[in-house]
């Protein structure tokens, strides 16, 4: 599925939920941080995912802190990357990004007890590491 097609699915909920991992996630918000600046990005994909979520069922799913901390962190490495590389070479420069284990990349930056706080849940707290 192309870029166009694939944000336009994730927008109108159409995109299937069990196809949308957290890969996907990264890209999902690499797409948005290349078509807007970074907090209108932060506003149109936490908007977008919520939709989303309730789309599917999941309503509670959003987690704003781990949202907002990997748009902040994609936007930071696009910009040191250089904004004209594509996806591929992003992927391909920022590998640690897609783990998922033991809190990913963002066990660098936060507790465990931290991003599993309803605060953090809904909204965003800064670092504590």
């Amino acid at each position: 599925m192309n870029d166009i097609e694939f944000v336009k699915r994730f927008e109108d909920g159409t995109l299937p939920s069990e196809s949308f991992h957290h890969r996907d996630h990264v890209r999902m918000a690499w797409l948005f941080l290349s078509r807007y600046p970074l907090l209108e990005a932060l506003r149109q994909f936490s908007s977008a995912l919520q939709r989303f979520a309730v789309a599917h069922g999941q309503p509670n799913l959003y987690h704003q802190t781990i949202t907002w901390s990997y748009l902040f962190l994609i936007n930071e490495r696009r910009e040191r990357l250089g904004t004209s590389q594509g996806w591929d070479k992003f992927a391909e420069a920022n590998a640690d990004l897609f783990e998922w284990n033991d809190g990913g990349v963002l066990a660098q930056y936060y507790l465990p007890e931290t991003l599993q706080s309803e605060l953090a849940r809904r909204v965003f707290v800064l670092p504590d590491r």
